[in-house]
């Protein structure tokens, strides 16, 4: 059986410059969304209506240019963190800076009191990274950084992956932990429940640590998944489980949130046939499931095989539900050129071939 996807809105990009990053599309509190694209230059947040139409247009300066950090939007869109190759900072609709945290280099073993001293040293040309997250109502911060902190302007040990845990208002940090990893980049996956949040490292070729942290209001608490290459994508609406693809893209799964245990597993080699247009003497090519996709509802997900897909004619998407053993091919009333990304409340997104639109779908009726 296949599910036909339905057109709900075509959004551009807010920003022309071919070299900006790809636009997204985020929830913002209340469940209004936004458009997000980052250029050199600047944040622009543009908030949408119910009908996806546009309803005002925020700027944020950025503090350095985009090859140097990722940035993260708060819930009322009234901040951006930025969490850069040598320090996190937060600032406001006027360029103002709220606060800023120093931090070990992303890309040397010194610190660094401000991007000029290494914005054009090549050493720093292209530095690995982390990132930052709100929770879901703005009251907590998350970040990823190169520790340790520079409290008292100079380092305090050797530099070590750290997750922190801190007040948006004004940075202070509320508690830190060793993320164990050794991050190339990382992406924060927010929970419903705001002192919960799960943490995507990407490592490249040598795995994918997943986190997820935990905080009383005391203590930061984190589940590692030891012995585990997972590429955390979302988490469901009602909190209960988490969505993940293995780092080596065979297995798209779900893990019970409360628990860690493995709920559901769909392996791409059992579940997914070869794309039509494969050779068939090469048994060598299967499809692999994309680092991309997420929950249209709590029992729906949406993933693709687009990445290997491509190698033989046109992507395909799969929707899965929980309990079924074998995803259910999605059709597009024409070319669809993205993986997926998921928004919830029934709802998903692609991209174009030049990531400057995006297309918004529903299921229709079977």
């Amino acid at each position: 059986m296949t599910r036909t996807a339905r057109l709900v809105a075509t959004l551009d990009a807010p920003l022309p410059d071919p070299n900006a990053a790809s636009v997204e599309l985020v929830r913002l509190r209340g469940g209004r969304t936004a458009l997000v694209q980052r250029s050199d230059d600047e944040v622009v947040v543009q908030p949408l209506d119910e009908a996806f139409q546009p309803v005002e247009r925020i700027r944020f300066p950025a503090p350095w240019t985009l090859r140097f950090g990722t940035s993260a939007l708060s819930p009322d869109a009234d901040v951006v963190v930025f969490a850069g190759t040598h320090a996190l900072r937060a600032v406001d609709p006027g360029g103002a800076t709220l606060w800023e945290i120093r931090h070990g280099c992303w890309g040397c073993p010194e610190s660094h009191d401000a991007f000029e001293e290494y914005a054009t040293d090549g050493r720093h040309q292209y530095p690995e990274g982390g990132s930052a997250g709100f929770s879901v109502d703005g009251s907590l911060l998350w970040a990823h950084i190169r520790g340790p902190l520079a409290e008292g302007g100079e380092l305090d040990s050797q530099p070590v992956d750290e997750w922190l845990l801190l007040t948006p208002e004004d940075g202070r940090v509320l508690a830190r932990v060793d993320a164990q990893a050794a991050a190339a980049g990382s992406d924060h996956v927010p929970h419903p429940d705001p002192r919960q949040m799960g943490l995507s490292i990407g490592e490249g070729q040598d795995g994918a640590p997943m986190r997820w942290g935990r905080w009383d209001g005391e203590r930061l608490t984190v589940e590692y998944f030891d012995g585990l290459d997972l590429a955390l994508l979302d988490v469901s609406p009602s909190g209960a489980c988490l969505m993940t693809v293995s780092h080596d893209q065979d297995k798209l799964a779900l893990y019970d949130t409360a628990t860690g245990a493995q709920v559901a597993e769909w392996d791409v080699e059992e579940c997914v046939p070869r794309h039509p247009n494969a050779t068939p003497e090469d048994d060598e090519v299967w499809p692999a499931w994309d680092w991309a996709g997420g929950f249209v509802d709590d029992a729906t997900l949406v993933a693709g095989t687009v990445w290997q897909d491509e190698e033989w004619g046109e992507g395909r998407h799969w929707l899965v539900t929980r309990d079924a053993s074998r995803p259910e091919p999605l059709v597009y009333p024409g070319p669809v050129t993205s993986s997926p990304a998921a928004l919830g409340a029934g709802l998903w997104y692609t991209y174009s071939e030049d990531h400057r639109t995006l297309s918004v779908w529903t299921l229709g009726p079977r």
